[in-house]
């Protein structure tokens, strides 16, 4: 919201400095985010008058012109076709500065020295909007009422101060000049002035009709007419103060609409009434398929649900958005019809968002607006449309008021509000007064503007914010706080911390992918949330896993690279649920480039071990599109799925532009989780020794190392490790060597070697019935 330091000064009589005014509203809780001084951006440009106009001897297009800027005659040099001689114009002398920073000098054109330059409109920053007499094409010729001499900043009202705050959005009454004077009162202690619009009327009774079938939408409706309307310019105390607050000047009735939004934090939209059949205005939703060329001369298509104004036939505005094109205000327009309304803020949002089309009404209205509001608004309005002598006025006002009556009122609890702000405010009550509240016996009575204020606490805040917060002595607190985390944090704790132990950085990447993503990856068969109002079509869906966070990831390390790159993650994923909210599932994902599979399959071992789940088995996966089908396992724990590991599949490495082999576990945290053992089992030291036999076998090069381990297994074996796989020479084709470490021992005595041979025997003869041959069988001494 940009104020206007003039336009303040009509309501309450603030003399700070820039910067004193900034920081003390800022204390008090309307923050400030800058100031501009309009002088600053023009300097040394004066009122010259044009003595002579003659063709310049070395130059067609170029004009000599002696120009009186009152304490001198300058020589100025211009190419404009219309410097009349004996008109005012703006005058840069050398050393004057223009918008944008751009510095005039004099200097030499064509042999004959030039000693400033006559302006533009255009070069003073201004437009047609702002200056309606300008000519594009040539200087700016002034008609203003000014001398010789004067500074261009006076005369063209280019004098202001003008703030920058930033508005809360539970704050929609200081998006407004009144709102912002109030609070600039209260926080100098000056009065506030706040005059009530008066209009003279006489046009006649109101011949509008006025109807509201959705007031679920429209707390209010309120409508005044004009008629004998002349169209044209604004006041160039309107124009210059529209555009101090960053509003184009347009005419005179679309500028009173828009300068009562700024004032009143109303907004207004003004109809013309013979476009209106049968002079109605029926406030409804929009029929299904119904379109609307809208002002600014889209064809929009709305959907049912959506408010619109309309007459008897058809929709001509979008509620609390935009007019349509259909009831614009033209130069044939004779009589208009003002709307000042107050619609549903959700709704407003809402139909904004789906038709594309934000304005500045629309961000007031999705605020929540005070249908107080409407009628002074709506006074403003025709009380300035006889100040300039734009049209008459009809007595009467169309007005359907639906909104609750607002009737709140707080105990006023002095000892409570210093207990809660740690302070002594001995008077709470006055500053209270100061921002429009009525206090008395005992209670606060909260002004329909202020529908933020519910409760003690907020009492105490608007008191503190005036009071001063830099007033209040800093405290600790003195209330013990207890907390714990539960033991699924201390888990995901536990896993991060044990992922960054093996080697492992932590990302952290968003939940939102391009479906894109979802090809590369292989699963565009699969179904997918997709975001209604996506931030772009490259976060426009719902990751269903981490994989191309992931590669992703690792894609921008080898851009860069970067050598050995060992990522992990543990973040949600997101399924369709076929209810309101979608299944979201929390995953780990670690993985990389520069390693390979027995690294990568440790590292998911040691999580199984973290979470004590005993008895995890490793089965080949083949058919998985996002990883090798000859180098993929899923993961189970009895008939439970954890997830997959593997090395992903070089189309989609190559897809992300990663040339080395990435391998990556994707496994279920929630199940993981839920299949922990939460009581360890203990162990004592065995009496007994172990006994080691080394079992190297050939066998069948797609036989999986879990057939294998389900074989081996026998009442005296303790443990079972596969520590080698070999395939080449003296190996046959289609053939593998795997070589086992196996540990025998007994709870109750020493072990024979005969009775470790019966063993090895049984378990190698289970083996030959999968096709596996004895290589070699090592007897060991040691254990290692």
């Amino acid at each position: 919201m940009r104020l206007s330091t003039k336009w303040l000064r009509d309501f309450t009589d603030i003399d700070a400095e820039p910067r004193e005014f900034e920081r003390a509203m800022s204390l008090s809780g309307s923050k400030v985010e800058g100031f501009e001084i309009q002088r600053d951006n023009i300097k040394n440009v004066t009122v010259g008058r044009i003595l002579s106009n003659e063709k310049h001897p070395n130059a067609d297009k170029l004009r000599l012109c002696r120009v009186d800027v009152g304490d001198r005659i300058m020589t100025i040099l211009t190419g404009a076709a219309n410097a009349e001689v004996g008109a005012l114009t703006p005058v840069a002398a050398d050393g004057a500065v223009l918008p944008g920073g751009k510095e005039i000098r004099a200097g030499m054109m064509r042999g004959i020295a030039s000693e400033g330059m006559c302006c533009s409109a255009s070069e003073l920053g201004l437009t047609a909007h702002d200056i309606p007499y300008s000519d594009d094409g040539g200087i700016l010729l002034l008609r203003e009422d000014c001398e010789v001499g004067q500074d261009i900043n006076d005369v063209l009202m280019l004098d202001d101060i003008v703030y920058e705050f930033e508005i809360t959005s539970n704050r929609p009454d200081c998006l407004s000049v009144r709102g912002l004077a109030r609070e600039a009162a209260a926080t100098f202690e000056k009065p506030l002035r706040l005059p009530e619009p008066e209009v003279k009327g006489g046009g006649g009774e109101l011949p509008l009709k006025l109807s509201v079938e959705a007031p679920e939408l429209c707390a209010r409706y309120s409508a005044r007419m004009v008629r004998d309307i002349k169209i044209g310019p604004s006041p160039k105390w309107m124009r210059t103060r529209l555009r101090a607050a960053g509003v184009r000047p347009i005419n005179n009735i679309v500028d009173i609409t828009n300068y009562v939004m700024l004032e009143y934090g109303q907004p207004m939209h003004a109809f013309d009434y013979g476009c209106l059949d049968d002079g109605q205005i029926v406030v409804r939703t929009a029929r299904e398929g119904e379109t609307l060329l809208t002002l600014d001369g889209q064809e929009r298509r709305l959907d049912a649900g959506m408010l619109v104004i309309a007459d008897t036939e058809k929709a001509v505005g979008v509620a609390g958005v935009m007019g349509g094109a259909n009831s614009e205000i033209t130069d044939k327009t004779e009589m208009i019809v003002f709307e000042s309304a107050t619609f549903s803020g959700p709704s407003v949002r809402k139909t904004a968002l789906r038709l594309a089309m934000r304005t500045d009404a629309s961000s007031r209205f999705e605020k929540g607006l005070d249908p107080a509001n409407t009628v002074p608004a709506l006074e403003r309005a025709c009380e300035l449309v006889e100040l300039l002598g734009a049209g008459v006025v009809y007595d009467g006002i169309a007005d359907i008021n639906n909104a609750e009556p607002f009737d709140r009122e707080i105990p006023l609890d002095t000892d409570r509000i210093n207990r809660f702000l740690g302070t002594e405010i001995p008077e709470p009550e006055k500053y209270l007064r100061l921002l429009g509240f009525e206090v008395s016996n005992g209670t606060v009575k909260v002004p329909s503007f202020r529908a933020d204020v519910e409760g003690i606490a907020d009492i105490a805040e608007e008191a503190a914010r005036l009071y001063g917060y830099n007033r209040i002595s800093s405290t600790l607190p003195t209330a013990s706080v207890t907390g714990r985390l539960t033991e699924r944090q201390i888990m995901k704790s536990k896993s991060a911390a044990l992922l960054r132990s093996a080697g492992y950085s932590e990302m952290l990447t968003y939940s939102f992918i391009s479906p894109a993503d979802i090809e590369k990856i292989g699963m565009s068969g699969q179904e997918i949330l997709t975001i209604e109002n996506p931030l772009g079509e490259d976060k426009s869906v719902m990751r269903p896993s981490l994989i191309p966070s992931l590669m992703a990831a690792l894609a921008v390390n080898a851009a860069a690279r970067n050598a050995g790159v060992w990522l992990y993650e543990i973040n949600p994923v997101f399924r369709p649920s076929g209810e309101v909210l979608p299944d979201e599932e929390q995953t780990v994902i670690f993985g990389g480039y520069g390693m390979d599979f027995f690294a990568l399959k440790g590292a998911a071992e040691a999580l199984l071990k973290l979470f004590n789940i005993n008895g995890a088995r490793f089965r080949a996966k083949a058919d998985n599109p996002a990883f090798h089908p000859g180098r993929c396992a899923e993961v189970y724990f009895g008939d439970k799925y954890l997830g997959v590991l593997g090395e992903i599949h070089p189309l989609t490495a190559e897809r992300y532009g990663v040339e080395e082999r990435v391998y990556a576990a994707e496994l279920s945290f929630e199940k993981l989780f839920e299949s922990r053992n939460d009581e360890p089992k203990y162990s004592p030291l065995p009496r007994f020794p172990a006994v080691r036999r080394d079992l190297a076998l050939i066998c069948a090069e797609d036989l999986s190392n879990e057939s294998i381990m389900d074989v081996i297994a026998d009442g005296l074996l303790e443990s079972a490790e596969l520590f080698d796989v070999y395939t080449g020479e003296q190996i046959p084709d289609g053939r593998k060597s795997l070589a086992y470490k196996l540990l025998f021992r007994a709870q109750d005595r020493t072990l024979t070697d005969a009775e470790v041979d019966v063993s090895v025997e049984r378990i190698v003869g289970e083996l030959r019935k999968f096709g596996a041959e004895l290589r070699q069988l090592t007897i060991n001494k040691g254990l290692d």
